[in-house]
């Protein structure tokens, strides 16, 4: 044992290697010299391996002693080793920039496997990880320096769990109109809009086909309200008032989005919308009718488009974040006593949907 121990502080592995293989393979001490000759090696896995192997077992206190101080080791090399990584990947100014990475949904199945190796990356338990990894719907997972974020979405990427990153400015690549109405239906969509930030109206022509995406979402309005408590005291909360419904059409070849919510959309203006039952005017008085005679006008044209509808859940995620939802324009005009991130995030959801999509080969490599 001791030509061994002096053959790992020359850094003889080869001799090392020699003397550990005349030892008997059975033998837990002859292991853990095996896990030693890995670790100096810096085949860091195959080390755990026989480390954790060996614990699953009574060797006694001194085998277990030693297998706890190896991956203990281990780890801390593991740890260095990462920061040294980190540093690098943001050494270039650029990669210092704000981003975000995603975690894209993966198939129930896949999820064990998946879950297992993003806690090993990310330095986090197994349950975890599989709590976080998303089943529907991209997840907001991790917002920081771009450089960092693509270092652990390479690794992710390399062991099979789905992410993409980005960062934030890549969202202003592409333009948001706000729709006021459309003007005509018939063959192509003839709508006025205006852009984001602008009072100026313009009008947009577009076959149909050009939108390749919809996306749709409800974004709570509070309002506060004054309560009781258990002890009859008079207390402020906050709680929802309603929801405004949004969609957005992705339209990649015009680079934009168009983005229709019912509480700025003009009913009274453009298209007519009839009920395809009646043929009649629609009673302007329901707000509700009116987007819901809207929607199904647009569902005739686009019906075969990709649809997501997981806002609600990437919100949740998202709303964690308030330090880069404020960092993001809500590119819309609900009226509001207060700002709320869900603006923003729903903002957030669309456009990197947009740019997962259409996008892929950038911003998403570093």
């Amino acid at each position: 044992m001791d030509a061994i121990d002096a053959a790992l502080r020359k850094g003889d592995y080869t001799k090392a290697a020699q003397l550990v293989e005349a030892l008997d393979v059975q033998d837990p001490w002859t292991q853990i010299y095996q896990a030693k000759i890995l670790e100096r090696q810096q085949e860091w896995s195959n080390a755990e391996a026989i480390l954790k192997e060996l614990l699953r077992h009574d060797h006694g206190s001194k085998i277990t002693l030693a297998a706890r101080q190896g991956l203990d080791r281990l780890q801390k090399q593991r740890s260095q080793e990462r920061k040294q990584a980190i540093a690098e990947a943001v050494a270039a100014p650029e990669k210092t920039e704000l981003g975000v990475l995603i975690l894209e949904p993966i198939e129930p199945a896949a999820k064990t496997a998946a879950a297992q190796a993003m806690a090993a990356i990310m330095n986090i338990d197994p349950y975890s990880a599989r709590i976080i990894l998303p089943s529907r719907g991209i997840r907001l997972y991790r917002s920081g320096a771009i450089g960092e974020l693509a270092f652990y979405g390479q690794q992710l990427q390399a062991k099979g769990v789905p992410t993409f990153w980005t960062p934030i400015s890549a969202l202003e690549s592409v333009t948001v109109y706000a729709v006021t109405y459309f003007e005509a239906i018939e063959n192509q969509a003839q709508v006025k809009v205006k852009k984001s930030g602008s009072d100026q109206e313009t009008t947009l022509c577009f076959p149909w086909s050009d939108i390749a995406q919809r996306i749709e979402g409800q974004i709570p309005i509070f309002e506060e309200v004054v309560d009781r408590d258990s002890r009859g005291k008079l207390k402020r909360k906050e709680q929802t008032q309603d929801y405004v419904n949004i969609w957005d059409l992705h339209l990649p070849k015009q680079n934009c989005i168009l983005r229709l919510s019912d509480s700025t959309y003009q009913f009274n203006h453009g298209v007519a919308l009839n009920s395809p039952a009646q043929g009649s005017r629609l009673d302007q008085s329901t707000a509700w009718a009116n987007w819901r005679h809207l929607t199904q006008i647009l569902e005739q044209q686009i019906v075969h488009k990709l649809l997501a509808s997981d806002f609600s859940a990437f919100a949740e995620a998202a709303l964690d974040h308030p330090d880069l939802l404020d960092k993001i324009p809500a590119n819309l005009d609900l009226f509001r006593r207060e700002d709320s991130n869900w603006d923003p995030a729903f903002h957030l959801y669309s456009s990197l949907l947009f740019l997962r999509q259409f996008r892929i080969a950038e911003p998403f490599k570093a």
